[in-house]
């Protein structure tokens, strides 16, 4: 096993025992064409300055499955903070790219599977806080979740502060509570795996 990771921040916080991360980014794989049984995009693709060109590398190295762990921006709303922040629903939505030409890249036959989000999720993007909106309200919660970045500060406070407002109300609980003991939530995670 093998990871490529192009930022020495990211790098540098891998733990010790895990598989070693080279130095170099998804548009320009420095690896020979079918080098892999198989690769992964993990929660990355909106990242990448050339989506295309990205995954066209991971289709090239790959033998067989090139598997994709996205966001569909279609379902973004699926969830409470589309009330609150709409404004990060909106620039998501923008930054991920479309199922469908995620799909006519990996592969001919794809497989897209949406992926239910448990309730104990510990990574940390905006779906797993669905039953822990108290979250929300801590700025390293937000800091550590990019989509933040492009929400300006005065939509950002505005949006905090709603959220404060409805939890101390009750307003929140009496719309979304249910969610607070719901074992796992269907969002916007999807798994697409390609098959050449």
């Amino acid at each position: 096993m093998l990871a490529v990771e192009p930022s020495a921040r990211i790098r540098a916080q891998r733990a010790l025992d895990v598989a070693p991360a080279l130095d170099a980014m998804a548009e320009q794989l420095p690896f020979d064409d079918d080098s892999f049984d198989a690769v992964m995009a993990t929660v990355t693709v909106h990242q990448w300055a050339d989506v295309g060109r990205g995954l066209s590398e991971l289709r090239r190295v790959a033998r067989e499955a090139v598997v994709v762990l996205t966001f569909d921006g279609d379902a973004l709303d699926r969830l409470w903070p589309a009330e609150y922040v709409p404004e990060l629903i909106a620039a998501e939505r923008r930054r991920y790219p479309l199922i469908d030409y995620l799909s006519s890249i990996i592969g001919k036959r794809v497989d897209v599977r949406e992926v239910p989000i448990p309730i104990d999720c510990v990574d940390g993007f905006t779906e797993t806080y669905y039953a822990r909106p108290e979250q929300f309200l801590d700025p390293r919660v937000r800091a550590a979740q990019s989509a933040w970045d492009f929400v300006d500060e005065q939509a950002n406070h505005r949006a905090v502060e709603q959220l404060r407002a409805g939890l101390a109300s009750g307003a929140w609980d009496a719309r979304h509570g249910h969610l607070r003991t719901q074992p796992e939530f269907h969002g916007s995670l999807r798994l697409l795996a390609g098959q050449p």
